[in-house]
């Protein structure tokens, strides 16, 4: 896999922001999951919102995000509530 749009779920803006925080290809973004690819996000657009969090991980995991485990969603979920940032 060459590009980051090859991905499920990352579509050219995505890209282009993950680029923007120096998550090039997709070997990146697995090798950093979708937690810490979230939170570098943040850096750049502070209203990046939980439904992207569940594109990053559908994209690490190799799926479309409404077919994430609920319970996962459910971690993920408690995760971006715990690391919004301050001004939100």
């Amino acid at each position: 896999m060459a590009n980051l749009t090859d991905l499920p779920n990352i579509g050219p803006h995505a890209a282009q922001q993950l680029t923007e925080v120096g998550i090039a290809a997709p070997e990146d973004l697995l090798a950093i999951g979708a937690e810490q690819a979230w939170l570098k996000l943040q850096t750049i657009d502070p209203g990046v919102c939980l439904h992207m969090l569940y594109g990053l991980e559908g994209a690490v995991q190799g799926i479309p995000k409404k077919l994430l485990d609920p319970a996962r969603k459910q971690e993920l979920k408690e995760f971006a509530r715990a690391n919004q940032p301050a001004s939100a």
